[in-house]
């Protein structure tokens, strides 16, 4: 006899909530894992201000700011190449010695050889890049670790130095266009017409991407919100800025050079196939060999913009103090240049970074040199306040790279 039987009960849905809970965005792991690190840096920028603003009231004041501004500019500069030899997770340990040797060929072949600043700046430009290809051909070419060619670099470009300022030791500028380049100053109204370009082009193309990917059906309504919050906070962080420099001297030809150096890193280093190819070497470099990029080339290029760069901070330099001497990239200038990315979280390992760490290092490293300044403290103890941060970052990427091998991530 067949009987029927009433239909089982249907087997209760699985409470997801909490699947649905750990696949939420969680804020904290994200920094953890160095994908905000921006966040991280912002808000340590704001942490050390408000100390040395406490410390000395004068810290916060326009004409202090102003002169913060200017001060990271060489540092910024130099890098930007750096970041670039970062993501390939190389080192550049030349940059400070090629910075100084760099801008004593212009002043030299401005000051004594009675050379036009524009000739004289291209061939000390010229110079880093050919430096910068040389030393990347030797260390791809031959298998030599970057470390050992740019230390050999380090010393010997000291001693070219040394050979181009000769016997006078020191080169003081005064052509009006090589001093300009740390020393002009544009007045209210260009200021805030730089201001109303650099949001609009940073609005324009956040837009623009969003329509691009939303038209690709990669992108879904709720990237808006955080488009929108984006976008307001650069506005209001360069509206700040232009009134804090109006408030000064005006706004300085020096910030507009290393802000748009940046931005063009940056759009080279993410929107480019180059970009793209440097990521990949950094990441893994005979994977990237395997899918066709020549790896030789792009590490030499990289090396290339490494010098051209470092060339180029050290001209701002001299152009700021005038004149070009013995010491011109020594001291503190390469350990700066390496630790400003570094904290700003572009990672010592390769394959993970942005250009803009070198403004945001620059300025993290920037402020506390600078406050210290105002406080009057040693060197000493600069150097020593500079190493512990600089080894606090790399802890942070250590633990940052951890996390995310702990969690299946590249």
């Amino acid at each position: 006899m067949t009987t029927t039987g009433a239909p089982a009960a249907a087997a209760p849905a699985p409470d997801d909530t909490a699947a649905r809970t750990d696949q939420r965005p969680n804020v904290f792991r994200r920094i953890l894992q160095g994908d905000l690190a921006s966040v991280r840096v912002i808000f340590a920028i704001a942490v050390i201000w408000a100390i040395f603003q406490i410390a000395n009231d004068r810290f916060l004041t326009a004409i202090n700011l102003t002169n913060l501004m200017l001060q990271i500019t060489a540092v910024g500069l130099i890098s930007v190449g750096v970041v670039f030899v970062l993501l390939l997770g190389e080192i550049d340990l030349s940059i400070g010695a090629v910075s100084g040797l760099c801008a004593a060929v212009v002043a030299v072949l401005n000051v004594k050889n009675g050379w036009a600043p524009v000739p004289a700046l291209i061939v000390g430009i010229a110079l880093g890049m050919i430096i910068g290809v040389i030393q990347g051909s030797l260390s791809t070419g031959f298998g030599i670790p970057s470390f050992v060619v740019t230390l050999a670099g380090l010393l010997a470009f000291q001693g070219f130095l040394l050979l181009v300022l000769g016997d006078t030791g020191t080169v003081n500028i005064n052509d009006d266009t090589l001093v300009g380049l740390a020393n002009t100053f544009y007045s209210d109204e260009v200021a805030w017409i730089v201001a109303i370009v650099v949001i609009g082009l940073y609005a324009g193309t956040s837009v623009f991407r969003y329509i691009s990917r939303r038209s690709a059906g990669l992108g879904n309504t709720q990237e808006l919100v955080p488009l929108i919050v984006r976008v307001s906070l650069v506005a209001a962080a360069v509206i700040v800025t232009i009134a804090i420099l109006n408030s000064d001297r005006g706004l300085p030809l020096a910030v507009i050079v290393l802000i748009a150096f940046v931005a063009g890193g940056e759009y080279i280093a993410t929107r480019t196939g180059f970009g793209r190819h440097v990521f990949g070497v950094g990441g893994n470099a005979e994977a990237a060999r395997r899918s066709g990029i020549s790896v030789h080339r792009v590490r030499i290029a990289v090396f290339a913009i490494s010098g051209t760069m470092a060339a180029i901070g050290g001209i701002f330099a001299a152009s700021r103090l005038l004149a070009v001497n013995q010491s011109s990239g020594a001291s503190d200038l390469l350990l700066l240049a390496i630790a400003g990315p570094v904290i700003a979280g572009t990672s010592l390992f390769g394959g993970r970074g942005s250009v803009w760490s070198a403004l945001l290092g620059a300025l993290v490293i920037g402020s506390i040199s600078n406050g210290m300044d105002l406080l009057a403290l040693e060197s000493s103890v600069k150097f020593i306040v500079t190493g512990g941060v600089l080894l606090l970052a790399v802890i942070i990427d250590a633990v940052a790279r951890r996390s995310r091998q702990a969690a299946g991530r590249v």
